[in-house]
């Protein structure tokens, strides 16, 4: 068995990329080794990624590929034969070209017809032989969101090729693109090692490169880099503020990685935490540092991409740039906090949120409209403070930190509204009004800020359906789907009782379109067809979500999660297959009929009369149970009446030829399934 070494030299790329595209020349080459019978089930693959350079080991290559078979289809049978069986000239034709006797020939089915099929035996190449197209291929193959052309060639890429790296042990692979020719030379570091050398072979990569200066394994310059921080952060008793996205974008930026501590004047750690670490992230890419009780300290961490030896070059840069950066956030937050939150709101009318939907001040408008109603029918002790918290949301982003800093919108919000003189709920309210911001993160801690951030979400929403820019296929340019999950994540944890039904007529409303109701039902289906996704995702079965699917548009949404862990212990007890049988024998008679009104004087047969008792005797007790929200309880009751149901379906004809009494008896089975259908729809429950 042999080892693949395939290296792609790049200039820079970006480190945003690379992640995928390792993965992704892994998943192309393994493919195509298997499509050639090259890739047995012992052979391994190890994907590679520095911002100079995507490569790839592959362990466990057969030296030849096996002999294989294959069948090759020819012309029809009834042409390929003549009226006696003997093979025509089409057949003898078919026959030489693949390579077999014509007596060789075989028939089978194919589609609609019969067709002759050659058995051709292929002799397995050598691996090294097969390689280069594969090779080749796969980096055609490589996808990136954005790519570039150079020189005069003509193929595409997410940044120049400058080298190829192949060999199979210490054999180059022989192949070439757009003029550059394979061998068995790389490049080490830019700066510390950049003349290319020879690797003698595949195993001697790593190694190799190590000695130049290249970590290229991506989780070994993490764990260097998170070592470096934890280290030098402890040299001043702190600790390395967590921050796994940055140290996931600095591990594709960094080639060999060596931390440097530094240090910033004491004087701007008056700014807010915040925006100092998202100037230090954002535009340098460097590592806060805080104590143990999570106080910023005034230093950072840089991970350079050179020797230790040229820290103290690394610092006093580094030094002199954050210093820049520190006293321009400190010039607009100072200018900022010049002018109260409420100053700020006009100006919110000259600047466009979408060319129909006006400005951010009818956008404020609306989400004052819609948080309004919440808080009257949800919390109305805090009316006063959601109307200020709608009026405020949006202010900050007019202000000069946002304005350079736009993921910090809600978090300078709150701080402006603090130093504004605005209750600390208000100032709460502007920040969370944005969480979650994705899935996983902390829902909004207090009820105004769950007012704020549904109203802005389902004005989000509604917006665009009315706009006609619902999300279609993979296209979602105003993360709609993203908010609509946002939405119902917190609807199921609030403890305020809304249901969507009546937050899409509001959100409608705020629009102008409270009788629009083709936009109303479309918004309705896109978050219902979010919910059961959320819902498995919390470990409930597709039956159990589907029996409560029903409720959504009128029940809150924070009752689902009851309901249904109640049907689930439900399942377990000892009547439920009895129930379920009997419960879907009433819902298939009844179908979709409207229900009426069950008169006592027809129930003229003893069963019916008698399960007309057990279901009054039932009914209100169901109702009670289901009020105070104890299903478990009310499904129990509900299942007293098993027994009449099923001696009513065995002694009585409902579909009686008398319409009265036909339609008394339907209506007694739809009152049955009404009651059972306010806890859930047990028809759409799956047996144990």
């Amino acid at each position: 068995m042999k080892k693949l070494l395939f290296e792609i030299g790049v200039e820079e790329i970006p480190a945003r990329f690379i992640a995928a595209a390792s993965v992704d020349l892994k998943r192309l080459v393994t493919e195509k080794l298997a499509a050639a019978g090259l890739f047995p089930e012992s052979a391994t693959a190890e994907a590679f990624g520095t911002p100079r350079r995507l490569a790839l080991i592959v362990s466990g290559i057969p030296e030849m590929q096996p002999d294989r078979s294959r069948e090759v289809f020819g012309p029809p049978a009834k042409v390929a034969f003549d009226e006696n069986g003997k093979p025509t000239k089409a057949a003898e034709k078919f026959a030489q070209s693949a390579g077999v006797a014509p007596e060789q020939l075989a028939v089978k089915e194919k589609g609609q017809g019969k067709y002759v099929v050659a058995l051709v035996q292929e002799k397995g190449l050598p691996a090294k032989d097969v390689l280069p197209a594969i090779l080749r291929e796969a980096v055609l193959a490589l996808s990136f969101q954005k790519t570039m052309r150079w020189g005069d060639g003509e193929i595409r890429f997410v940044r120049p090729i400058r080298w190829i790296l192949a060999l199979l042990d210490s054999d180059v692979i022989e192949f070439e693109l757009d003029g550059i020719k394979s061998a068995n030379l790389t490049r080490g570091h830019r700066f510390l090692s950049p003349v290319a050398f020879q690797v003698r072979e595949a195993g001697l990569y790593k190694s190799s490169l190590e000695t130049s200066f290249i970590i290229v394994e991506p989780e070994k310059r993490r764990s260097l880099i998170e070592a470096d921080l934890t280290r030098l952060a402890a040299t001043v008793e702190g600790v390395p503020a967590p921050d796994e996205e940055l140290v996931g974008t600095v591990v594709n930026l960094v080639e060999y990685p060596v931390g440097v501590l530094c240090e910033f004047p004491r004087e701007y750690l008056e700014l807010p935490d915040e925006l100092l670490i998202t100037v230090m992230k954002g535009h340098q890419k460097y590592f806060a540092v805080k104590d143990d009780k999570g106080r910023l300290l005034n230093n950072f961490i840089v991970i350079s991409n050179t020797l230790k030896e040229n820290s103290l070059v690394v610092r006093g840069g580094a030094e002199r740039v954050i210093k820049a950066r520190f006293e321009d956030a400190r010039f607009y937050y100072r200018e900022d906090l010049s002018r109260k939150l409420e100053d700020r709101v006009d100006a919110l009318k000259k600047v466009a949120y979408h060319e129909k939907l006006g400005s951010l001040y009818d956008k404020t408008l609306r989400l004052q409209a819609i948080a309004s109603k919440i808080a009257q029918a949800a919390c109305p002790e805090i009316y006063q403070e959601v109307e200020r918290a709608a009026r405020l949301a949006k202010a900050d982003l007019v202000s000069g930190v946002v304005k350079e800093f736009p993921e910090l919108q809600g978090i300078m919000g709150r701080y402006y509204a603090l130093a504004g003189g605005e209750p600390e709920t208000v100032a709460d309210a502007i920040m969370e009004q944005y969480l979650p911001r994705f899935t996983g993160d902390a829902l909004p801690s207090s009820p105004a800020a769950t007012v704020l951030a549904l109203a802005d979400r389902l004005d989000n929403i509604a917006s665009f359906f009315y706009l006609g820019l619902a999300p279609t296929g993979s296209e979602d340019p105003f993360a709609l789907r993203r908010q609509a999950i946002a939405v119902e994540n917190i609807l199921l944890e609030t403890s305020q009782d809304l249901t969507l039904g009546r937050l899409i007529e509001w959100a409608a409303a705020g629009l102008g379109q409270e009788g629009n109701e083709a936009l109303k039902s479309e918004i309705f289906r896109f978050l219902e067809l979010r919910l059961p996704q959320i819902l498995e995702a919390r470990g409930y079965a597709p039956d159990v979500i589907e029996s409560v699917m029903k409720m959504s548009a009128s029940v809150p949404l924070k009752d689902l999660p009851g309901r249904m862990d109640a049907i689930v212990r439900f399942k377990k007890s000892q009547g439920y297959g009895t129930f379920l049988m009997a419960m879907k024998r009433v819902r298939n008679i009844i179908a979709d009929r409207a229900i009426t009104e069950v008169h006592e004087k027809l129930l003229k047969e003893e069963k019916e009369a008698a399960l007309y008792r057990a279901f009054t005797g039932v009914r209100e007790k169901v109702r009670e149970l289901a009020a105070v929200a104890d299903y478990e309880k009310a499904m129990e009751t509900l299942l007293e009446l098993n027994v009449p149901i099923n001696n009513f379906f065995d002694a009585v004809l409902v579909m009686d030829k008398k319409a009265a009494v036909r339609d008394n008896r339907l209506a007694l089975l739809g009152a049955i399934w009404t009651l059972a259908l306010s806890i859930a729809d047990f028809s759409r429950l799956s047996e144990i």
